[in-house]
């Protein structure tokens, strides 16, 4: 009997994993499509870029608003408007790039490919193997706020080598969170579809961002 109700639960816990993981990929499709025409959108519309300011309150203000409402059909909007926000401040940017090298377009293109090659290997990677990362949880909170100071510091000071570095610093470091966001859903440290899908994300928007911005500086063409 025992066996039996040990067996369950496990079966039960299989279950619910797949679930999240299941619903976790289609909210982040979902969610990369909406910020995709929202994009597309501020592209066509030749939006200026809302700047530092805008962008940060409204990221943090609406991360806030998704994280507390996290449980309930709010969450989904917050969601939603989310990653719709960030794809309004990604569009002036795409157009910056497409306007400012004569390959503009093979270089959002080769971040775009590059971005989708590596979070795909490494989510592969992460479900094949199913290893537990959850010992980078501590370098990753570190290495993403460093980072972040470091970026705001170098666009504050205008330090172009401190800002690549920057950029570079986070390609290790979105990479490492979506390996370690992976394995949480995996192993059941992350239950919640929807914080997992903004975090997937958000790893997958600056690993875009920080690719296009090396792509541009060492392969740019003006």
């Amino acid at each position: 009997m025992r066996f039996n109700t040990v067996t369950a639960r496990s079966e039960a816990g299989i279950l619910a994993t797949n679930k999240v993981l299941k619903n976790t990929y289609l909210l982040l499709s979902m969610t990369l499509l909406f910020s995709a025409a929202t994009a597309a959108a501020a592209m066509a519309l030749n939006l200026p870029h809302p700047g530092l300011i805008i962008t940060l309150v409204g990221y943090f203000g609406l991360l806030f608003l998704t994280t507390k409402f996290s449980n309930s059909s709010l969450g989904l909007v917050f969601v939603f408007a989310l990653t719709g926000f960030m794809g309004m401040t990604l569009g002036p940017i795409l157009n910056m790039y497409l306007h400012a090298y004569t390959n503009g377009e093979q270089l959002v293109l080769t971040a775009l490919g590059g971005t989708g090659v590596i979070f795909l290997g490494l989510s592969a990677y992460a479900l094949t193997t199913r290893k537990d990362f959850s010992f980078m949880a501590g370098f990753l909170v570190v290495g993403v706020m460093v980072a972040f100071f470091a970026g705001l510091a170098a666009l504050l000071f205008s330090v172009p080598a401190l800002s690549l570095a920057v950029s570079a610093m986070f390609i290790l470091l979105m990479s490492g969170m979506i390996l370690f966001q992976t394995s949480e859903i995996i192993h059941g440290g992350e239950t919640n579809y929807i914080l997992a899908t903004v975090s997937l994300y958000v790893s997958i928007y600056n690993l875009f961002t920080s690719l296009l911005q090396l792509l541009g500086v060492f392969g740019g063409e003006d």
